[in-house]
């Protein structure tokens, strides 16, 4: 064996740097190859990786077993993976995991199942349930047995033992049906000036097969959607693949509606709640440029398309875009970073931009495409605040008189009304109503939310759940828990006693938790099955409610709380984009914002339709702070499950904490959340000027301690949470 037999093969593992292995009989291989190969006791998938390894001796070299009948691992791709994990600090291998999500899918050929149709005639013993069968698969051929089954209302027993006498013919097919491409000829709607305008700079930069970013706003209801198509299109008659980033499956199913309407055919759908043969399916046809559109969320960005054309980023400002856990990385920025490193163009479309896009348009990095008005005949809706000093609401009672007016003359007229409120369940808090006592998770520094339709509390953290105790754990009471605050469950209780005619559902995480229940609910929405849905931030975007014309929000002041630099810009963010839900098509649209700081700068905004005047103020205020988007921050967060323990190691790391111009280092202090599933927390803040390479800052910093082993860490560059 000489030097020139060995290669760097990186491995779908939380492991930094690819291994080295000899090639074997495995033959010629080029860096992008999939390949099996041995680590332990077992056999792994790997990509073979850039970059000559460090010779090794023979004796010490294990072989490849085989290059895999699959596409390869694009060259961009494979830099994507080591900018990914440069930046975020993360091991190269765990990278590339998001790349190869369901590993062996591009390697094995698609599973099959079986299909029926009918056979030969035969003489045999006959039955009502037989011909029953026998019927339906001439009239419907190509169902499964089960399929058959239930559509004769028989057993599969019956069904099997017609295939088995030759009566029916089993055929053997793949287990996903790929839909059709979809057809870029068809017309869009017709545009008007201003979105012609901007759909044609945006189909002129992806015929450009060039590097660009555009940042397409435009207010609530303006057509953005339309207007990218136009570039969507563009892609598709070059024959190249499109995809589309939505920041919650929430989204998803009706956007899959949308794209069919316009293409007349499906795009591919990518989420967490697909079934493991779809998501395999998919991976398959993206890997070998069959799914030609993909509409998926946040970790859609790292499959590996055969010939990517265009990425659109919908709803760019949205913090779900921004992963937590694992891997800790901000999906929209990492677009741009894939479409630089593919050469195509990319589009950040929004309502309400987030502050570092808007200003990267002042830096001139960023197109800018503006839609000022909404579409046709509708017109953006009368935002009016509601004083709750002065409306005094009796206790336990959140839906003020002129809410409660304007929801009883809305329902009336044969219209929709929403009432907006962040939070889930019944209420945030539950405390004993003899000695004060709060219901706590034992695995978090959270309060347990009552949900009173399922009859538990809950950890929001960490999933802890528990009954509602009979007797206080501190005093021993019985019977004393009172409920603290609203959740939606409880605003829809007051709704239904205030409204007992009308039709009411209630929309948040946990009662719509799969694209399919999203779906029925948005379906009874549009076929006007419902007169009030009560709704939390799953209702707040991107959904088109022809008949809605009346937005209550309930507490316009939920998130400006606390210490969170971004608390300001989230909450304008938000509550436009509820306010946008009202008025969408030819009916005007109110919105009332219930609220104990009417004079607070995002309130005052809100309610003269000044967004301009809040982001120049905003802008200016963090300009001043040296904050993002003027400034960068990166958060170092070590825990444990010795408190002790972990507030040294944080001290430590403090003690190294870098120095120089334009560096500084706050901390360390427990994070807001001190205590989350049963590790407790102590975070370090680094702050930097807008030109320090704060990854490479960041990476002597760490290498300049040994933490102990029991001592976790996780870095997160560019902060969206600070929890």
């Amino acid at each position: 064996m000489t030097p020139s037999d060995q290669i760097r093969v990186l491995l779908p593992l939380p492991l930094a740097e690819p291994f080295t292995y000899r090639t074997g009989e495995a033959g010629p291989l080029v860096p992008g190859d999939i390949v099996e190969v041995p680590i332990g006791n077992r056999v792994s998938l790997g990509v073979v990786w850039d970059g000559n390894p460090e010779p090794l001796p023979p004796a010490k070299v294990k072989a490849v077993l085989r290059r895999c009948d699959a596409p390869p691992i694009s060259p961009a791709l494979r830099k994507l993976v080591d900018w990914v994990a440069g930046y975020t600090l993360n091991p190269t291998g765990a990278v590339l995991k998001m790349c190869l999500p369901e590993p062996r899918a591009l390697v094995e050929p698609p599973p099959m199942r079986q299909i029926l149709r009918p056979g030969k005639a035969i003489e045999m013993r006959t039955s009502a349930q037989r011909d029953r069968v026998l019927q339906i698969a001439a009239e419907r051929p190509g169902l499964s047995p089960t399929e058959l089954a239930e559509a004769a209302a028989v057993s599969v027993a019956v069904v099997r033992k017609l295939v088995e006498l030759g009566a029916l013919q089993a055929d053997q097919v793949p287990a996903f049906r790929p839909p059709p491409p979809p057809d870029w000829r068809r017309d869009g709607r017709a545009l008007n000036a201003t979105q012609a305008e901007a759909a044609a700079g945006l189909r002129a930069a992806v015929a450009a097969r060039d590097f660009s970013v555009t940042l397409l706003e435009g207010v609530t209801g303006a057509g953005k959607t339309e207007v990218y198509y136009e570039a969507v299109a563009e892609a598709l008659k070059a024959g190249r693949q499109v995809l589309v980033l939505l920041p919650e499956i929430a989204l998803t199913q009706q956007s899959l509606d949308r794209f069919e309407q316009r293409f007349g055919a499906p795009a591919w759908a990518w989420h967490s709640e697909m079934a493991e043969g779809r998501r395999a399916a998919t991976l398959r046809a993206i890997g070998h440029g069959e799914a030609k559109v993909v509409i998926g969320a946040r970790s859609a960005l790292f499959l590996p398309y055969a010939d990517l054309g265009l990425v659109v980023v919908d709803e760019e400002h949205d913090a779900s875009y921004k992963q937590e856990e694992g891997v800790i990385y901000n999906a929209r920025d990492m677009a741009v970073v894939r479409a630089k490193l593919e050469g195509i163009a990319v589009i950040l479309a929004s309502a309400t931009p987030s502050l570092e896009s808007l200003h990267n348009v002042s830096r001139r990095r960023y197109a800018h495409a503006v839609l000022p008005e909404r579409h046709g005949a509708a017109t953006l809706p009368r935002i009016d605040i509601v004083d709750l000093r002065k409306e005094r609401l009796p206790a336990q009672r959140f839906i003020s008189a002129p809410l409660q007016t304007a929801i009883r003359e809305t329902v009336e007229n044969g219209e929709q009304a929403m009432l907006f409120l962040n939070r889930r369940g019944y209420a945030p808090l539950t405390l004993c109503g003899a000695c004060g006592h709060r219901l706590q998770c034992p695995n978090c520094a959270a309060w347990l939310v009552e949900h009173k339709r399922h009859g538990r509390l809950q950890c929001h953290h960490c999933g802890h759940q528990q009954r509602l105790p009979d007797a206080c754990p501190s005093c021993g009471a019985e019977d004393r828990f009172k409920a603290c605050g609203p959740g939606v469950e409880r605003l829809a209780e007051e709704a239904a006693m205030l409204f007992a005619e009308a039709r009411l559902a209630v929309m948040a995480s946990d009662t719509a938790n799969s694209p399919q229940q999203i779906g029925e609910m948005l379906t009874r929405m549009e076929n006007r099955e419902i007169d009030i849905l009560v709704g939390t931030q799953i209702v707040a975007k991107g959904h088109h409610f022809p008949l809605l014309t009346l937005v209550g929000v309930i507490d316009a002041d939920l998130g400006l709380a606390g210490g969170d630099p971004r608390a300001a810009e989230r909450t304008h963010q938000l509550l436009t984009q509820v306010s946008g839900r009202a008025g969408r098509a030819d009916h005007p649209g109110r919105v009332l914002l219930q609220s104990f700081l009417p004079e607070h700068p995002v309130i005052a905004a809100l309610s003269r339709h000044d967004n301009a005047g809040f982001i120049a103020a905003e802008m200016a205020e963090r300009q001043r702070a040296g904050m993002p988007p003027f400034g960068r921050l990166a958060a170092i967060i070590l825990s444990g499950t010795d408190q002790a323990q972990v507030q040294q190691a944080a001290r430590d790391l403090a003690r190294a904490a870098p120095r120089g111009p334009g560096l500084t280092v706050l901390g360390p202090a427990p994070a807001p959340l001190h205590y989350l599933r049963g590790r407790f927390r102590e975070r370090l803040l680094l702050k930097a000027a807008r030109e320090i390479d704060v990854p490479n800052v960041l990476r002597e910093w760490i290498s300049s301690i040994k933490l102990p082993s029991a001592v976790k860490r996780a870095v997160d560059v560019d902060p969206y949470s600070f929890l």
